[in-house]
């Protein structure tokens, strides 16, 4: 830097400082002749203002210094000595533009009323409104930054570089060979490729293509941290916010989350824009997780087709064990060989697998072209439709050919197809194989939307929006993108997420931008990890499912966070302790309740009320299922409560509550109408035992029979009824005892007498059916009632009865 750019900044310094420092003492000197409180008041601000001003004065300077050591470097790696004056002129230009930046931030953060002038105040006012409310016009204002030449790669660099390229257009290929391209990728490595070295360390932490070394992935990560690498950094973040390899640390995660992001790593972007939303370990920032979500959502935008791009299957491992793990294998199978029989319907389905994904299928666009040119023989709308899809996008040794797709399109739309319509629609838009003609693919791509078509929804919001062939109508673009996003489209939520980030067409919000700019990100390259690590466990292969569901939960994927701590629910801790296993596990379900996760939530009570990694509370276990039952309405948490409120744990002992809980599950879901079905069952059983129990007759001391079972049983084994006297009313008579007998006899009030009918089988029997419930709660005695003995008058009765009959 010469010496004339030097003294141009200190001049433009001392400007700075004298306009923050003259009119302020003027000011004070005023103001203390007229009154003594805010003589006060004015001095201690004044002391404020000093220390600040040394401070800002010092970080002035330490600002200057570092843009002279920028600008000395700058000069050194010079390449063209020619262009050397222009480059001066544009970094006097970028210079004295930084220093009136730095100016209006200091006016920003300050207050203005002891520095600019009083009459001066509305002026500045305005406008720090307008530099608050549009923030984008300063960075517009910007000229442009000088563009960074690629460093020039030595011979070995460059085909290190190709070995590495060569790897990864194997493992993104619909069937990717992952160790042979793994392979490749560890040759380029060791040739001193450094996306090569941060490829083979992310696959010895996930044990893919090589075995799983955490020491070497945390070695590589160590050395290429220290050279400032963004995706290190990411790595060193995720092994410190898991505890893996290293003790945990969250500041230490969060200090190289924050160094990847300012790297472009996306990984690290992810990770801090979901601690920012969602608050972990840090105050929670909308704005902050809206800026960090915007720039991987452009990177996934970037990489994405009109069609969507490939699907991926986000399977929850807790909902496969409860549906009993069926294999989607059998059901491949079985329409694979309907498809070889003829059936068309199976034709297509098998060629929309290969096509898009799903299902445990590997995408393969030759499969799906055979499967779809077998059903479009019988003239099928469908297979004609996705054939034309399949020549204009080309792929997979698929040459692109419009012609033919154009054939291909006008037949499905010749039948009303609206995949067909879509097509058409997009070649007259682009003017592929015929002219361009707006107007006509707004016809097409509006028959396509009204019957629900995806992407005829998304071409009419692209219209809309830019106002190609219409008229511009934001709020026409956010209707159609709105429909489209329902579908999952990437492109329809990243648009969409724009219009509420800037309030087109829409009222400003934050917080909507955010959740669809998360859900934009989640949609990128890295989600096909998750059909990864459940091939991993599929195959038995614990310990690399569970850490790669860890490595997307740290992205903030609510899928892989309940599917990590369903792993470690089921006892699979990898490279962790024992005694970590429960705490973990309540981590990941809390994480993934507080983003909307029914099954989470339920589990979240569960840890609570068994006491699981934390201590026992029911509280806490009937807050988190009334949350699941009212506001996710999830069955089991309903169940949950029911049984609580019927034992009063927790909760207060309620029936009533109980019973209403009950039918709300069954109502909520068919699979919960048997256990709601028995649980009623016995809750009334319950409730009739307490009704018999409350009958208040005092036992007798020496019998061991609770009072309800003594009723009944001498009512049904009174002696007309246990001698069966039945029919007339004189048999009867004669089977009764005499009066003297009758009136001798106590009356039945649930005692055991003396004169009892009561068999002392059936006594003996009730004692021991029904041991638990028999009061005084010591032991019973062998033989708790008296022995029967017969009244004379019963004895004469008795033989009265048998001589007469």
């Amino acid at each position: 830097m010469g010496r004339k750019e030097l003294c141009i900044l200190w001049m433009c310094v001392c400007l700075v400082a004298c306009e923050l420092l003259g009119p302020e003492s003027r000011k004070e000197s005023e103001k203390s002749e007229d009154e003594d409180d805010i003589v006060e008041s004015l001095d201690t601000n004044a002391q404020g203002d000093s220390d600040y001003m040394k401070q800002l004065t010092e970080a002035v300077n330490k600002e200057i210094l570092t843009l002279q050591e920028y600008a000395e470097a700058f000069k050194k790696t010079k390449i063209e000595p020619k262009d050397e004056d222009n480059n001066k002129d544009s970094q006097l230009e970028q210079m004295e533009y930084t220093l009136k930046l730095l100016k209006k931030s200091l006016l920003r953060h300050t207050e203005p009323t002891w520095i600019h002038d009083p009459k001066d105040g509305d002026s500045t006012a305005s406008e720090l409104e307008k530099l608050g409310e549009h923030p984008q016009d300063i960075l517009n204002t910007l000229p442009p930054l000088p563009e960074e030449e690629e460093v020039e790669l030595t011979p070995e660099l460059k085909e290190a570089k190709e070995l590495y390229d060569a790897a990864t257009a194997k493992l993104r290929r619909r069937s990717p060979d992952i160790r042979s391209a793994i392979m490749q990728v560890k040759q380029s490595a060791d040739r001193g490729y450094i996306p090569a070295k941060i490829k083979l360390a992310w696959s010895h932490v996930f044990g893919e293509g090589v075995d799983m070394d955490i020491e070497a992935a945390k070695a590589i990560f160590e050395e290429l941290a220290e050279q400032g690498n963004g995706e290190a950094h990411a790595g060193m973040g995720f092994l410190y916010a898991t505890g893996t390899g290293v003790p945990v640390s969250q500041a230490k995660a969060l200090v190289h989350y924050t160094l990847g992001a300012l790297g472009d790593s996306d990984f690290a972007q992810m990770a801090l824009a979901y601690r920012h939303w969602s608050g972990v370990t840090v105050p929670s920032s909308c704005p902050k997780a809206m800026d960090l979500y915007m720039k991987v959502a452009a990177k996934v935008a970037s990489q994405v087709s009109a069609s969507g791009g490939p699907g991926v299957q986000r399977a929850r491992l807790l909902d496969e064990e409860a549906a009993g793990g069926a294999l989607d294998t059998d059901l491949i199978e079985y329409y694979q060989l309907l498809a070889e029989k003829g059936d068309v319907q199976a034709q297509v389905g098998l060629g929309q697998l290969h096509f898009q994904g799903g299902r445990g299928v590997t995408l393969d666009m030759n499969k799906a072209l055979h499967y779809f040119q077998q059903a479009a023989k019988t003239g099928n709308a469908v297979a004609n439709a996705f054939l034309g899809k399949i020549y204009l996008e080309g792929g997979d040794g698929i040459k692109p050919d419009n012609e033919t797709a154009l054939r291909y399109f006008k037949k499905a739309a010749e039948l009303n197809n609206p995949v067909g319509q879509s097509g058409l629609g997009i070649m007259y838009l682009q003017g592929r194989g015929v002219p361009k003609d707006t107007t006509s693919a707004f016809k097409y791509f509006t028959m396509a939307a009204n019957q629900g078509w995806v992407e005829g929804q998304l071409h009419l919001g692209f219209m809309y929006f830019g106002g190609v062939g219409v008229r511009r109508d934001f709020k026409q673009a956010n209707k159609y993108f709105s429909l489209a996003s329902q579908s999952g489209h990437v492109l329809a939520l990243y648009h969409l997420a724009h219009m509420h980030a800037q309030g087109l067409g829409v009222l400003r919000s934050c917080t909507t931008a955010v959740e669809l700019f998360k859900n934009v990100c989640e949609r990128g390259p890295w989600s096909s990890r998750l059909m990864l690590a459940h091939a991993a466990w599929r195959a038995r292969s614990t310990s690399s499912s569970l850490l790669q569901y860890l490595a997307l939960a740290e992205r903030g994927l609510e899928v892989a966070q309940s599917n990590a701590a369903f792993i470690l629910d089921e006892g699979v801790v990898g490279p962790y302790p024992p005694e970590q296993r429960y705490p973990r596990a309540l981590q990941l379900w809390s994480r993934a309740a507080s983003q909307g996760c029914a099954a989470a939530r339920v589990k979240l009570g569960d840890y609570h009320y068994y006491g699981l990694g934390t201590h026992q509370d029911l509280d806490a276990a009937a807050h988190h299922y009334r949350i699941a039952s009212e506001q996710l309405h999830n069955a089991q948490a309903t169940f949950n409560l029911g049984y609580m409120h019927e034992r009063g744990l927790g909760l207060a002992r309620d029936v009533h509550l109980a019973k209403r809980c009950y039918d709300l599950a069954a109502d909520t879901a068919p699979e919960a109408r048997l256990p709601a079905a028995l649980a009623l069952a016995r809750l009334n059983a319950l409730v009739a035992l307490d009704q018999l129990y409350e009958v208040s007759v005092p036992p007798r001391a020496a019998c061991r029979v609770p009072r309800a079972a003594c009723y009944v049983c001498c009512y049904m084994l009174r002696p007309g009824r246990r001698h069966g006297a039945r029919g007339t009313p004189a048999r009867r008579a004669r089977a009764r005892p005499p009066q003297r007998a009758r009136r001798a006899r106590p009356a039945l009030r649930g005692e055991c007498a003396a004169a009892c009918r009561v068999p002392r089988a059936a006594c003996c029997v009730l004692r021991v059916l029904l041991h638990a419930t028999t009061w005084p709660p010591t032991r019973r005695p062998r033989h708790a009632c008296p022995p029967r003995s017969r009244s004379p008058a019963s004895t004469r009765s008795s033989r009265s009865t048998s001589s007469t009959r």
